[in-house]
């Protein structure tokens, strides 16, 4: 075993959901790329759409940790990786610093990477300094960084926020709530960064308005230790993969094609959008995204349609992921009542909800193995096919999501990360 490679870095958490958490990261990276640091970003659980910012904003590849889904060597690998790279490592929290099991704050702990807790200051004043002193000493053995003010007012409000802190608590000072820094959302997160055309003035606004307000000093350095080889006898050399990315599937772990690729196969991006044929390929790989905002577009692409259609006839391997499975199915509905004809080629139509239908992790245990990832998704599907497996979530309650096969097609809600397992998802892919 080797020396521990040291790194500052810190773990960006809150109290809750929607306090800001990504904007700070984001703001956080910008700040110390635009001083000439190398930052590498990681995004604490499953989530597709906050990575593509963090990647515009630090200038290189975002990856999850999860000490469930991706599993702890994993993770410590890529943290160990980034450590023999970076000036700073940030990883962006999930939900509430304590919710969820495993949390962000066990992963903090399991690393030794200090918490910076981003607080929204909004209608706040004394109160700041409460919640601050309660997210540090909540559980004794969290390495604590300190604080940093989100949406705030005025100088004037900062400096009451920055005053009510007790104990030392450290103050990393504030981000403004000023319009062109925030970050817009839909239904399943934030906009894609693809989508906003003025996303790197917003970061650039966004790391101009922190950094006034704080020193960018970097934080103390965390050992990294060195991870355990890990050894596959997947294959997938010479293995043509099409993978489908466009405005409406985009939702792809970066760890999920590099595996491929180190596995040996060659991967091929085309859009079921706007392409009219698929590129010369074994396998099809159809993640999920936004199909039900361009189901009428998809429907109209009938060549991409046929061809799609021709690949399963042959008995060629196709994944399809949420999204993915929506655009398989016969027809897919939309929340103002619009309705699409698709592939046809899983029986069953889907319908856009209002409000959120599935979250949860989930293990799948299929005939080529278990896979590990995670569903969340808006839309409720009815079909009369029988699954061949069913998720299981490690936190119960809903969201055990059915797994379907027609010959060579695997389709469900499951956004698989397939580390956690290359030989069964090399399995799913080999022709």
């Amino acid at each position: 075993m080797s020396q521990p490679r040291h790194c500052p870095a810190v773990l960006i958490a809150a109290p809750a959901s929607g306090q800001g958490k990504t904007t700070v990261t984001a703001a956080l990276a910008r700040l110390h790329r635009n001083l000439g640091r190398k930052v590498r970003v990681f995004k604490c659980g499953p989530d597709f759409l906050d990575p593509m910012i963090l990647e515009r904003a630090s200038g290189a590849p975002v990856y999850q940790l999860d000490l469930w889904m991706i599993g702890a060597e994993e993770s410590r690998r890529l943290l160990w990786d980034a450590a023999g790279e970076a000036d700073l490592i940030l990883i962006e929290g999930v939900m509430g610093l304590f919710d969820g099991t495993p949390s962000s704050a066990d992963l903090a702990r399991h690393f030794g990477v200090p918490v910076l807790a981003v607080i929204d200051g909004t209608a706040m004043a004394q109160t700041f300094g409460a919640l601050a002193l309660g997210l540090a000493r909540y559980q004794a053995d969290l390495p604590f960084a300190g604080v940093l003010a989100n949406r705030v007012g005025s100088l004037r409000h900062a400096q009451l926020l920055e005053g009510s802190l007790t104990e030392g608590l450290r103050w990393y000072g504030g981000l403004s709530r000023e319009r062109g820094i925030e970050l817009p959302s839909r239904h399943l997160g934030l906009v894609q960064a693809s989508e906003l055309n003025d996303l790197d003035a917003r970061l650039d606004a966004a790391a101009e308005a922190l950094g006034a307000s704080c020193d960018a000093a970097l934080p103390p350095p965390v050992a990294f230790a060195e991870p355990e080889p890990q050894a596959s006898a997947a294959s997938l050399t010479a293995v043509r993969i099409g993978v489908a990315r466009d405005e409406a599937f985009a939702f792809t772990y970066g760890a999920n094609l590099d595996l491929l690729r180190n596995l040996g196969a060659q991967l091929e991006f085309f859009s079921p959008l706007h392409d009219r044929e698929l590129p010369a390929v074994d396998s099809l790989y159809l993640p999920g995204g936004y199909p039900e905002l361009h189901h009428h577009a998809l429907a109209a692409n009938a060549p991409m349609s046929e061809a799609i259609r021709a690949h399963h006839a042959l008995g060629k391997p196709l994944l399809a992921e949420c999204g993915g499975m929506l655009y398989l199915l016969d027809a897919l509905t939309d929340v103002a009542g619009e309705r699409a004809e698709l592939l046809g080629l899983l029986p069953g139509e889907a319908t856009m909800q209002k409000r959120l239908a599935a979250l949860a992790l989930q293990a799948v245990e299929l005939p080529e193995g278990t896979l590990r990832g995670h569903t969340y998704h808006h839309s409720l599907t009815s079909t009369a096919l029988e699954p061949i497996a069913r998720g299981l979530s490690p936190n119960g309650g809903r969201g055990n999501e059915a797994v379907y096969r027609l010959g060579r097609l695997t389709a469900s809600y499951v956004h698989f990360y397939f580390p956690s397992n290359p030989d069964a998802a090399a399995a799913l892919l080999r022709p």
